[in-house]
């Protein structure tokens, strides 16, 4: 994630995701595609359940202190799509009100492609 930071501060490509994150408890979901070291800032789509997912960045202390019976977990068996950007996986939670684990997948399929 670091290196994606980097890279697309450099040529402002879309990076893939890397990690996803999730309330065990809630709704809220994050993917995040880039990691600045310097300010502990990362970067990618959040959702927080409500239907409107949004591309932004959040401090990672702010993320692990959310107040919650259990803490955020990293889902471990997430994969991201290969070959999405997190640019698709914006388009599909525009599209579908929510984060989406196979963006262009689920775009073919519904296109019956």
């Amino acid at each position: 994630m670091v290196a994606n930071f980097h890279k697309g501060n450099a040529t402002g490509e879309s990076s893939p995701p890397v990690v996803k994150l999730f309330n065990p408890c809630g709704a809220a979901t994050w993917l995040f595609s880039e990691y600045d070291e310097e300010n502990k800032i990362l970067t990618g789509l959040c959702d927080l359940g409500m239907g409107c997912p949004e591309f932004g960045s959040i401090s990672l202390r702010e993320i692990m202190s959310v107040a919650a019976p259990l803490p955020i977990e990293r889902d471990l068996l997430w994969k991201p799509e290969p070959g999405a950007t997190m640019s698709d996986y914006m388009e599909a939670a525009r599209d579908k009100g929510k984060i989406v684990d196979y963006p262009n997948s689920e775009r073919a399929f519904a296109e019956g492609v």
